[in-house]
């Protein structure tokens, strides 16, 4: 039988908070971004990282790029289309017609929706998963079985 990973993504991603933002960083308690932060819960999770990630700006307005976010995502984590799953990876296009550059770990659902995320002047916090956040999911993943 099979056992839900959310309780276990959920508790890594939790030891992530208060993490301050750094842009390209993937070091628990020393500096993050939101990709950064997926990367911690993967390597916790799975041990090494599956590829080296790509040099990449913290743009998220970016226009006429390719998506790399969005295939590297789509190498190594499974397609959800299920809504708001707690552990679940978000990835947000923060801009209509940017490339997506944002991802998020769903931590709560019903009434008070959350996720944990990583962004500039406030490193790794639970925001709600509110409206407009909402708006700008570009893609739901999950991460694979071990």
């Amino acid at each position: 039988m099979k056992s839900d990973p959310a309780p276990e993504i959920l508790r890594i991603a939790r030891s992530w908070l208060g993490t301050p933002y750094l842009h390209q960083a993937s070091v628990r308690g020393a500096g993050s971004d939101c990709l950064g932060l997926v990367r911690g819960i993967w390597r916790e999770l799975y041990g090494a990282e599956p590829e080296v990630a790509p040099a990449y700006s913290p743009d998220w307005g970016e226009y006429d790029r390719a998506e790399v976010l969005l295939a590297g995502a789509r190498r190594h984590l499974l397609p959800d289309d299920d809504e708001d799953r707690p552990g679940q990876v978000l990835l947000f296009r923060m801009r209509m017609g940017a490339v997506a550059k944002h991802l998020g770990v769903v931590s709560a659902t019903g009434a008070a929706p959350a996720f944990i995320h990583a962004y500039d002047r406030h490193g790794v916090v639970e925001s709600p998963l509110s409206a407009p956040w909402r708006q700008r999911i570009a893609a739901r993943f999950r991460f694979p079985e071990r």
